[in-house]
């Protein structure tokens, strides 16, 4: 079994390995509690790439 976990955006649930399809995973994470943490992380990821653009302009 794999040592990665992944975030199912589709159901919200943690698997551990890449169980679902591709299009329906976020990851991998090193930890269950990680990849719980997925749609957090995605957001924080958004708003510092945002600010980075508009830095850029």
């Amino acid at each position: 079994m794999s040592d990665t976990y992944w975030y199912n955006l589709r159901t919200g649930e943690v698997e551990h390995g890449p169980e679902s399809p591709a299009v329906d995973r976020a990851g991998p994470f090193d930890t269950a509690a990680e990849a719980a943490r997925a749609p957090e992380i995605m957001r924080e990821r958004t708003k510092a790439w945002e600010e980075d653009e508009r830095r850029d302009e």
